[in-house]
């Protein structure tokens, strides 16, 4: 691997390992909200309103003021030195902090009509509860959005731990909400609300003494209006589309959700935070190390590099998602039980819970390819392409959602974000294929062709685990704890021993970089 490989690699990694302790303290606490909420009034009142601010920390915090940002940023480091760049990113955040507050100001103003048009299939008591949680919550952007921008300063400067941190403080926040404010209110849900703010307010400390000890200082003098900026919000506003069609579509279903049964919008809720567990670890954290590597590249005109890093990023994504992938449909009954079946969240509930998940598992791969193809043209500073991709893949998601919601109820909706993300990632390699006339396609075709070998040979192995388990052990706790762990631990070992024999390059990579660390 050269340099920039390493570095990418390492980065990952480091993402990676913050994003697990977080996506886990993220189960425990859906685990506690499940156990103390169910899946009912309160559980989907609270899930509706916190799909905005939510929204907004994907957009934002993994999406498009991130990628907007790092190749200006990177670019002015690049032309016209260090302290430059730091003049347009104090300009940044003086205006940014402007726009957020009339921005939350405004959402508070109209959180009726933001909750009638993203659930408008809510009424009487829900409805307003609704409301009352989304206005608490708002202010929540403000924090996590100046979070957003202090990641990709940092970023660029080669620190990735305190933002890949971050969230961690937010888990923790909400968990301490639901077991000491919660109980003490009137109205539970309340005190979940509360939490989400103390918790931007935590990522956004978190933060400070990373920059400061990097040189950036908020407080120094720098103008209001920088020229940079207007190329940043160029590239921000279609980015805001084109880097968050999984999240738009994942809206959409909410919405149609509020029209089906009670517990609809929390099955699907549970379900994607099962699929955000790689998606977050592993595909996300990759998209998050390779962009100032990719904008590095992009503005030095080093194309042969920049297409290195992006065949080996693909190679590298779908060696991990595609068993990730087989892993969750194998696996998913008892996942789901172990996590979540306690309390008020029933064995019905774990099961609607458990289709959604499979149907959103199948897309696992295509979530994670859209990162990095998506980052690739952000590094080229292309906008206009993943969006045109984008209007269209959306597009295909209602047609979808509207036709399988039928048949199918809450689960349909999910298969119909697989399929749509499917779609918007054939297009935007078809797309790539014109701009990057040099990756090595032929390469990342037959890695991912031994990467499917060795996840369907896992997959069966699984498979026979499971139905042998389920013959002579009864259901329970312990059971289910056995065959999570037991089957994670046999599937790697599987997917890692076909991989050997197959002579995969990723897991030799890997293991290079494991042992260095």
């Amino acid at each position: 691997m050269n340099n920039e490989k390493k570095q990418f690699t390492k980065a990952a990694g480091i993402i990676g390992v913050l994003t697990l302790i977080s996506r886990i303290l993220g189960f425990i606490r859906d685990m506690v909200i499940a156990w103390f909420f169910g899946a009912g009034l309160l559980s989907d009142a609270f899930f509706v309103a916190f799909r905005l601010p939510n929204l907004f920390r994907r957009l934002f915090g993994e999406g498009s003021l991130t990628v907007a940002f790092i190749p200006v940023f990177s670019e002015h480091m690049t032309t016209f030195g260090k302290e430059a760049a730091f003049q347009m990113a104090r300009s940044a955040v003086r205006m940014l902090s402007v726009v957020l507050v009339i921005i939350t100001i405004i959402g508070i103003i109209a959180a009726p009509g933001i909750v009638a048009l993203i659930a408008p299939g809510f009424t009487g008591a829900q409805f307003s509860m609704t409301v009352i949680l989304t206005r608490i919550m708002f202010p929540y952007i403000f924090f996590i959005c100046l979070v957003a921008l202090s990641m990709g300063i940092l970023n660029v400067l080669g620190h990735f731990a305190a933002p890949a941190l971050a969230p961690v403080l937010l888990n923790l926040s909400i968990i301490a909400a639901v077991l000491f404010i919660s109980p003490r209110l009137p109205d539970p849900s309340i005190g979940l609300a509360i939490g989400v703010i103390i918790g931007g307010i935590l990522q956004l400390l978190l933060q400070i003494p990373f920059l400061i000890q990097k040189g950036f200082y908020f407080w120094q003098k720098a103008n209001f209006y920088h020229p940079g900026l207007k190329k940043i919000g160029r590239l921000m506003i279609p980015s805001v589309f084109g880097a968050a069609v999984y999240q738009i579509n994942i809206l959409i279903g909410t919405l149609l959700a509020s029209f089906l049964d009670e517990g609809s919008v929390s099955y699907l809720y549970y379900a994607d935070r099962l699929v955000q567990f790689p998606l977050g670890i592993f595909a996300i954290s990759m998209s998050v190390a390779i962009l100032p590597s990719l904008s590095r590249q992009a503005a030095s005109r080093d194309m042969q590099a920049l297409t290195d890093t992006v065949s080996y990023a693909m190679k590298l994504i779908f060696f991990i998602t595609i068993p990730a992938m087989t892993g969750l449909i194998v696996l998913r009954h008892p996942i789901v039980a172990l996590l979540f079946e306690r309390g008020a969240f029933d064995p019905i509930s774990s099961g609607h819970t458990a289709d959604a998940l499979l149907y959103f598992s199948v897309g696992l791969w295509a979530f994670s390819g859209v990162r990095i193809v998506v980052s690739t043209f952000y590094a080229l500073q292309d906008t206009k392409t993943p969006v045109k991709i984008a209007a269209i893949s959306v597009s295909g998601n209602i047609v979808l959602c509207l036709i399988l919601m039928g048949p199918l109820a809450h689960a349909g909706l999910a298969l119909a974000a697989s399929l749509s993300s499917m779609l918007n990632f054939t297009l935007l390699i078809l797309a790539l294929k014109k701009r990057l006339e040099a990756l090595e396609w032929k390469k990342i075709i037959e890695s991912v062709a031994k990467s499917m070998i060795c996840s369907f040979v896992m997959g069966i192995s699984l498979w026979a685990f499971v139905c042998f388990n389920e013959t002579v052990n009864p259901a329970s706790g312990f059971n289910r704890l056995w065959v999570v762990s037991v089957g994670v631990f046999i599937g790697i070992f599987i997917y890692g021993l076909t991989a050997y024999i197959l002579k995969c390059r990723e897991l030799r990579d890997i293991m290079k970089l494991l042992k260095k660390g």
